[in-house]
């Protein structure tokens, strides 16, 4: 394994909390008197900036604050993903790059103190020598953080393992190289766009690295 150091996603990637954030989502759309949202549509809708990603799903920012309502949506969704575990073959994945001797961060659009609770609440915060993300509840970008680490840390060779188009992007900025797994929150035909290799799961990714 030629990696010097593995950059994590958060959601979707690490932590299996798809269904919580569909279910957050709808009782959000619910009390608007909105359409409710399966999930393949929220897997062909879902992005960032999350912003961007509401307004798709009907949210009209118009008639709300969308500050209001990112407060709303992290009170759900710290009570609906409470009992979220780790996505398929995740702790193997991170115990391999562990034996490997890669260095491994998280780098999430995720509010700070949230992601830090959540990785203490898994039992895995200590498998990483970092965890960089936002200060605020807004999600816009991770882009800004991973560019700066780089320029920091200085990797020998990266690799971003993500869920997600824009983690693909993140990757891109950073130049670094990136994987994408598709059992998260962007359907396989999303991803599969973005022109790296995409994994059904974390597992079906360590399998492939493993020589």
């Amino acid at each position: 394994m030629e990696y010097t150091h593995i950059v994590w996603d958060f959601n979707g990637t690490l932590l299996d909390d798809l269904a919580p954030c569909i279910d957050v989502l709808n009782v959000m759309l619910k009390k608007r008197d909105l359409p409710p949202c399966g999930e393949e549509r929220y897997k062909e809708i879902f992005g960032f900036p999350i912003k961007s990603y509401y307004e798709t799903a009907g949210f009209d920012f118009t008639k709300e604050d969308y500050a209001v309502l990112a407060d709303e949506w992290a009170e759900l969704y710290r009570e609906a993903s409470a009992e979220s575990g780790l996505c398929e073959g995740a702790l193997e994945a991170l115990e391999y790059f562990r034996a490997e001797g890669a260095t491994q961060i998280v780098l999430s659009a995720t509010e700070k103190e949230m992601l830090d609770g959540q990785l203490d609440a898994l039992g895995i915060k200590g498998y990483f020598d970092e965890t960089l993300a936002l200060g605020n509840l807004y999600a816009f970008s991770k882009v800004e953080l991973g560019v700066e680490w780089v320029r920091r840390v200085k990797p020998k060779r990266a690799l971003l393992i993500g869920d997600t188009l824009h983690d693909c992007e993140t990757a891109s900025a950073m130049g670094i190289e990136c994987v994408l797994t598709a059992s998260g929150h962007q359907s396989k035909a999303r991803l599969q766009k973005a022109g790296v290799p995409v994994y059904g799961t974390v597992y079906e990714l360590v399998k492939a690295l493993k020589p």
